[in-house]
């Protein structure tokens, strides 16, 4: 039988402003029958109204919250995956917004190829200059590297993809999440799936909204962890490793080499120049881009070494921690 009921899991902590768009997405879909779906909201311990707003959707949507006590989002997925009764999981950000067919092209997708797992493009959107900015660079090759559901590419098998539609028992026969992978746990258990003998596939229609960090230091703190965690994976899985992820850390090391060399005057004005060149082309970059007006242009200069310095520096300190420090 075609699979046809659906889960919607989403763990969320400090999600005030986004939980009810993202939560009203998921009952927008086209092509289900409020009895073909549930959704799971995980809830962390957040500081904000999170667990108002949750608790305000159950009395507008059939709604079920489950306590997430650590507040990270694999254990988030694993609560809300034990609590789903459907055959198919999606997996939504308290961050995103589904596009309203996504879900019925996944189903279309997930009987059609008999993959494990399908997903699509990762479509940044800003409301603010900044975050206009950022998301210029999440589908940017100059900001995250061009990977496949960032820019999107042909329909197929893939590595890994945003979030995620998963067949249930596929979740169940790995373990579902890594919860010791704070970051990079789709990129694991994509590998995980691939390795079982099943497949994962990209199709760019399946498109979510996402709405990037909204702050400067928010920012700075998740490109961190994020790099931190890539160095992890990287260490664990060095031969599927993507040459893309060590162009931020050399960055951070030319640029760091080349200012000492220059203070301590062994290259002169000379040593400036890894960091001289970067910094032009950014400027080039972020004042020749057509897509934003003139403040998120200038927003952009700061976002763009923000995400790359974060990343580079978060991988460094990545390869001499252990994961889950």
């Amino acid at each position: 039988m075609p699979l046809s009921s659906v889960s919607f899991v989403m763990p969320a902590l400090n999600e005030e402003a986004h939980l009810r768009t993202a939560v009203t997405s998921i009952f927008e879909q086209k092509g289900l029958d409020e009895g073909q779906i549930e959704v799971i909201l995980a809830i962390g311990p957040s500081t904000d109204r999170t667990k108002e707003v949750a608790e305000s959707l159950k009395t507008q949507y059939p709604v079920t919250i489950v306590a997430n006590p650590t507040g990270k989002t694999p254990s988030g997925l694993n609560l809300a995956i034990k609590a789903a009764k459907n055959e198919v999981v999606v997996r939504v950000d308290a961050h995103s917004q589904l596009s309203p067919d996504y879900t019925k092209v996944a189903l279309e997708l997930l009987n059609s190829t008999g993959a494990a797992n399908v997903g699509g493009v990762m479509k940044a959107v800003g409301i603010s200059p900044f975050q206009q900015a950022v998301a210029f660079a999440y589908g940017s090759r100059f900001g995250l590297g061009g990977g496949t559901y960032h820019v999107g590419g042909s329909a197929g098998p893939s590595d890994s993809v945003y979030l995620g539609v998963f067949r249930r028992e596929i979740l169940e026969k790995l373990g579902g999440f890594n919860e010791k992978m704070l970051r990079g746990q789709d990129w694991e258990l994509n590998l995980r799936i691939r390795e079982s003998g099943e497949q994962v596939w990209f199709d760019p229609r399946l498109e979510v909204t996402y709405y990037p960090r909204s702050s400067l230091a928010k920012l700075a703190r998740q490109f961190f962890d994020t790099g931190a965690w890539r160095a992890h994976l990287t260490k664990a899985h060095i031969n599927r490793a993507n040459l893309r992820y060590f162009a931020p850390p050399l960055l951070v090391l030319a640029s760091s080499a080349g200012l000492v060399l220059y203070m301590t005057g062994v290259l002169g004005i000379n040593g400036l120049i890894p960091l001289f060149s970067y910094l032009v082309g950014v400027a080039l970059i972020s004042l020749t881009s057509r897509s934003l007006n003139m403040r998120a242009k200038l927003a952009l200069l700061v976002a763009l070494p923000t995400m790359h310095f974060s990343w580079g520096s978060g991988f460094i300190a990545g390869l001499f921690t252990k994961s889950g420090n």
